[in-house]
């Protein structure tokens, strides 16, 4: 039991190694669907279209930053973002970004010896 504890941890830290493939298409007709007036609509094609060459652009964007975030953020978000069957170039962004962010809010602020935040000084 573990083993396979310890094996499905290594699987991750290996997936944080570079972007994760994701399939957007499921995500980006549900976009392109929403605004169209009928699902027939000759709009919703170009509409689909246009959401994966965006999320195929945020996916660009997410390599050249991909080495500045967290393990364990890449972790979690790529997980977050694949659940639930539609994924997300931007939403995978997004997560990391916040996380990256909360991370440097926290680090400012003071900490006790194990790391914990002690949160503002009291008033007087």
């Amino acid at each position: 039991m573990m083993f396979a504890k310890v094996l499905a941890l290594g699987a991750q830290l290996v997936l944080v190694d570079t972007v994760p493939t994701l399939n957007v298409d499921q995500v980006c007709t549900g976009i392109a669907e929403q605004g169209g007036v009928t699902f027939h609509d000759s709009a919703v094609a170009q509409e689909k279209k246009d959401c994966i060459d965006s999320e195929h652009a945020i996916r660009d964007e997410l390599a050249k930053q991909w080495s500045s975030f967290n393990a364990s953020d890449k972790v979690h978000c790529t997980n977050e973002s694949t659940m639930g069957g539609e994924s997300s170039y931007t939403e995978l962004l997004t997560c990391l970004e916040m996380a990256r962010d909360v991370r440097a809010m926290h680090a400012s602020e003071p900490q006790d010896a194990l790391g914990t935040p002690l949160g503002p000084p009291p008033k007087r």
